[in-house]
């Protein structure tokens, strides 16, 4: 067996050490590639550092709060293979690793160098050593790196990502692109006496970044539609009370905004969609995404799979379930995955709308605005009559590279249809 070490990175020119905040592993445990094994922090900057390789996690060198001097090696993982006797060296923004030969690697006569173990870049992204290794040897610039949705943790490249990239790449099947810069520099921001000054918290910082990206990657239009909620909320003021009784969930609007959005997802399948350079990709599944409000002022997705195949009662278990669990931080990571779709609810905060950014690698998010009651015309068969209705403003942000207007507006139409035409005799 080989031991493979972890260093602590350097994560900035100015930064000479870190703190070590927690542990996610222990020794012992398991380790898979891309595995974020311990978190660490500075003045500037909070991150995890995920393991290049797998193995098993052999010794932990410092333990939490322990300050660390950049270039110190703080974990040992104990991976398949030879001693090869080399040791990782340490260089200015990079650690170089041994070469490692598996099992697989000796019978089929190869090896893959692994020359970077964490490359901390702009981005905010981590690629492990293969990864980096595989894009050197492919000629693969860090822009066009930068491109590539991971399906690892937090959106990470793995190996199988890059090398699917590349095939992909070169039979023809996707067409690259010069990645998307920035063309305009944030303005130089200083502080004066008296502010106060607050550092992002991780989370806050990864969704900083995924906005900046969405708004970078997909041209957005965002479109607008009036939807009569008199059915809708007639409905569940006369069920909700024995619906909490008999099931004990409370009843809220937010399964009943699912269900009418995956029912027009099938109708409107181009919506449910990613785009992967120029090819378009029509999502089999409905995974609804319902953005959800944390304590503490951040925002995470949960992802209520196959939303178009539950009834209601199934609805109202995922959403009261998942929503909880967020604020509790109990959530999984395979929990805030996988979404095709989102909705995100801005009246609970008595807003009557927004646009919202689309969570990419999605092509539409719908935005929910607060039910308020208004004065509107309504036909009838003796004519028109000035009523009091219960009022909602939809909002449809969508990715233009794919879904024009005529496409958006019929979704969002459909959408608020099935609102108004729900079925007030329906039991649960």
């Amino acid at each position: 067996m080989a031991t493979f070490e972890i260093v602590m990175p350097k994560l900035g020119e100015s930064i000479i050490e870190a703190t070590i905040t927690k542990w996610l592993k222990q020794e012992g445990d398991t380790i898979a590639e891309d595995d974020a094994i311990v978190e660490i922090a500075t003045d500037k900057v909070d991150s995890e550092i995920p393991s290049p390789v797998e193995g098993i996690l052999k010794k932990i060198n410092f333990q939490e709060g322990e300050v660390v001097p950049v270039g110190t090696v703080i974990a040992l993982i104990e991976i398949e293979g030879e001693e090869s006797g080399s040791k990782p060296v340490v260089e200015t923004q990079v650690i170089a690793a041994p070469v490692v030969e598996s099992a697989k690697q000796e019978k089929d006569s190869t090896s893959i160098e692994a020359s970077t173990v964490v490359d901390y870049k702009a981005s905010g992204r981590f690629y492990s050593p293969l990864v980096k290794s595989i894009t050197n040897q492919e000629n693969i610039s860090p822009g066009e790196l930068d491109t590539i949705m991971g399906s690892g943790k937090n959106g990470r490249v793995t190996k199988k990502d890059i090398l699917q990239y590349v095939e992909d790449k070169k039979s023809g099947k996707i067409a690259v692109s010069q990645p998307v810069t920035k063309s305009i520099e944030p303005p130089k921001v200083t502080s004066a006496s008296g502010d106060e000054l607050i550092e992002m918290d991780r989370m806050r910082r990864l969704i900083a970044d995924h906005m900046v990206m969405s708004k970078q990657v997909s041209p957005h239009v965002t479109m607008f539609h009036e939807v009569d909620m008199n059915a809708v909320v007639n409905w569940r003021d006369k069920v909700k009370d024995e619906f909490l009784k008999r099931e004990k969930e409370k009843l809220t609007f937010t399964p009943l905004f699912i269900e009418a959005a995956a029912k027009a997802l099938k109708d409107f399948p181009l919506i449910n969609a990613s785009v992967d350079g120029y090819t378009i990709i029509k999502r089999k599944n409905i995974n609804i995404g319902m953005a959800t409000a944390l304590p503490w002022g951040n925002l995470i997705v949960p992802v209520i799979r196959n939303a178009d195949q539950k009834n209601i009662l199934g609805l109202v278990r995922d959403v009261n379930n998942l929503a909880n669990r967020a604020r509790n931080n109990k959530l999984s990571p395979d929990e805030i995955q996988g979404g095709t779709f989102t909705v995100t609810n801005f009246g609970q905060f008595g807003n009557l709308t927004g646009a919202p950014i689309i969570n990419q690698p999605q092509v539409a998010i719908l935005g929910i605005g607060t039910i308020k009651k208004k004065a509107v015309v309504v036909e009838t068969p003796e004519g028109d009559v000035i009523a009091i209705r219960p009022v909602m403003i939809l909002s449809l942000a969508f990715d233009h590279r794919i879904v024009d207007g005529s496409l958006g507006g019929m979704f969002l139409q459909r959408v608020a249809k099935y609102l108004e035409n729900f079925d007030t005799s329906r039991t649960v």
